[in-house]
């Protein structure tokens, strides 16, 4: 019986299902593994379910290669050096398409929290200090009709842009690095300055990786508008997060809403001290079913690589 990895303590229906085809370890840790770590790994199984942070870099793919697939648990793979696991023989897979109402529903979360100040108004709550309904407290921007700018059109956009339009009647533009044509009412713009400089609302969709690796730095955040408010539920590192530090604290936007950070767990202090700011610890799928789902499409990935046939969702 092959021998199978699993990185992270996941659904235990999913770890009973892998138990039924392999001989099977869950790695009991919630640190990430480092690449000496995923070396050790790649010479001691034949397969390995593993998930966000864990470090398969080229230094992990050096010595003795035993493992021959990497079905990784989500849907971002940025984590993985693909070309260096290609020349060492072993494929990779994701979990594309069950994330991606889930994440598209997390972005709605950020968006009416940020803007209507639900963080901060539960923190007022919370401390005692409410003292009642008053026509001027906690103004925040109504969201129905305000434009939404997504950067990235892909599945996880696509959805973000569906529940704009048809649940809040707003109007939306986006910026792809390739033409794109989508079902939902939108219309493309050129480049990515334009889009900030003509949205209420930033929501960035990208994969990470390295094309996307600060996409949003300084100069596309000095183009939104004061009273624009930026959300981010793609890879932290697409974000400059110094950048959109000095912008949210000189004021020159006017909101953020993030559910991913550029060295998770690690949040900035002077992010979390923001009341204008809400912070999610990266809940983009975390829902059972979704979760479920996402370790049954690597589980089958797996179970088609042992088995000699095509895999479901190999991206390389």
């Amino acid at each position: 019986m092959k021998k199978l990895l699993i990185t992270r303590v996941i659904p235990e229906a999913i770890v009973e299902s892998a138990r039924a085809h392999f001989d099977v370890t869950v790695r009991q840790s919630t640190e990430d593994m480092m690449p000496d770590e995923a070396a050790v790994a790649l010479a001691g199984y034949d397969a390995i379910l593993p998930t966000l942070g864990d470090q398969f870099t080229a230094n992990a793919f050096g010595g003795d290669i035993r493992c021959g697939v990497l079905a990784n648990f989500g849907v971002g793979y940025n984590h993985i050096d693909v070309a260096s696991a290609s020349a060492a023989g072993v494929v990779v897979s994701n979990t594309p398409d069950v994330v991606t109402d889930a994440t598209a529903d997390i972005a709605m979360t950020l968006i009416l929290s940020a803007c209507r100040r639900a963080g901060e108004g539960e923190r007022l709550v919370r401390s005692g200090q409410w003292l009642g309904w008053l026509p001027t407290q906690m103004l925040g921007t109504h969201v129905t009709g305000k434009r939404v700018g997504i950067v990235g059109m892909g599945r996880i956009g696509q959805a973000v842009a569906k529940r704009c339009h048809y649940g809040f009647d707003m109007p939306v533009i986006y910026f792809n690095r390739s033409f794109k044509e989508v079902e939902v009412p939108a219309r493309q713009v050129d480049d990515l300055a334009a889009l900030m400089s003509q949205a209420d609302i930033i929501v960035v969709t990208v994969p990470g990786g390295a094309d996307t690796f600060q996409l949003i730095d300084a100069a596309a955040l000095a183009e939104m508008n004061s009273n624009a408010v930026f959300i981010n539920v793609a890879r932290g590192d697409v974000v400059d997060e110094t950048a959109l530090i000095a912008a949210l604290s000189e004021g020159r936007i006017a909101a953020a809403g993030l559910d991913v950070y550029a060295r998770e767990p690690l949040v900035p202090l002077e992010l979390r001290e923001m009341e204008n700011v809400v912070l999610l610890p990266h809940l983009g799928t975390a829902a059972l079913e979704i979760r479920e789902a996402m370790g049954q499409m690597a589980l089958d990935n797996v179970i088609a690589w042992a088995a000699g046939k095509a895999m479901p969702t190999r991206v390389g």
